[in-house]
């Protein structure tokens, strides 16, 4: 039986290695980057961008290597899934620095930033944004029932809402969801896509609130993401939709109100 599991993992080695070498040759990769633009900023935050990318083909490859180990080994590899989200990470944090990570601020606060980025056009960063959401998703996935690391998921889909917003150029999208627009269709997705994801997020992080930490800062969190969210569809005029996310944050405020009197009754007591 023993030369059996030995078999099989020497056989799983060998299967993950492209995967592994591919990891090497992007991991010196990203380090030669970083030296370039602290030794020359010049385009840095298109540089950015594409190291975020590498960052999210980089976690496929951690991913890919665990689904390797649950196919041939039967187990998670779980080193492999906690490289993927640090990864992941680092993908976000990539972006944060090019975007910022303002989640309910006036687009002016960060529009200088994006000057460095208005070479890239509408579809791409709807494309960057697409990948870099199913990779989040596919390593949620194989974690499975791991629910050691369920709501740690929850501040890396806040974060992928806010970069996902934040990289739409604001002062154009009115212009660019006009159908004559050549950017229509992936202004529109971009579009749909943010208010999905900033209303997800407010939701995970009140079912954290309620279900994990009981926190109130948590639940202020996902308050602020239903204010960004009121706040793209009122600069889009989608008055029907303004008015749903008021009744929603006017709901929450009560509840909030209600659970901060219960803790100070509680601490009174």
């Amino acid at each position: 039986m023993s030369k059996t599991i030995s078999g099989d993992k020497q056989l799983y080695l060998r299967k993950i290695k492209p995967y592994q070498s591919t990891i090497d040759f992007m991991l010196k990769k990203e380090q030669k980057a970083l030296e370039s633009i602290d030794q020359n900023g010049f385009d840095a935050s298109i540089r950015r961008m594409k190291l975020a990318e590498d960052m999210i083909y980089l976690a496929s490859n951690y991913i890919t290597i665990n689904g390797v180990s649950q196919s041939m080994l039967k187990s998670r590899n779980e080193e492999a899934l906690n490289e993927g989200r640090r990864t992941l990470g680092k993908a976000l944090s990539y972006l944060e620095q090019v975007v910022s990570n303002y989640l309910d601020a006036a687009y002016s606060e960060y529009e200088e930033k994006l000057e460095e980025i208005v070479s890239i056009e509408p579809r791409d960063r709807y494309i960057l944004a697409c990948k870099l959401g199913l990779c989040i998703g596919l390593l949620k996935d194989a974690y499975g029932d791991n629910f050691k690391w369920i709501w740690s998921f929850v501040e890396l889909e806040g974060r992928f809402a806010i970069v996902t917003k934040n990289l739409l150029n604001l002062k154009k999208v009115v212009a660019n969801t006009d159908p004559r627009s050549p950017d229509y269709e992936p202004t529109v997705r971009h579009l749909l896509l943010v208010k999905r994801l900033l209303n997800q997020s407010a939701n995970r992080y009140r079912e954290k609130y309620e279900l994990s930490t009981k926190n109130i800062d948590d639940f202020k969190i996902g308050l602020n993401f239903l204010h960004a969210l009121r706040r793209v569809n009122t600069l889009l005029g989608d008055r029907s939709d303004v008015e749903i996310v008021k009744k929603k944050l006017d709901a929450w405020n009560l509840k909030l109100e209600a659970d901060i009197k219960k803790i100070k009754e509680s601490i009174a007591e």
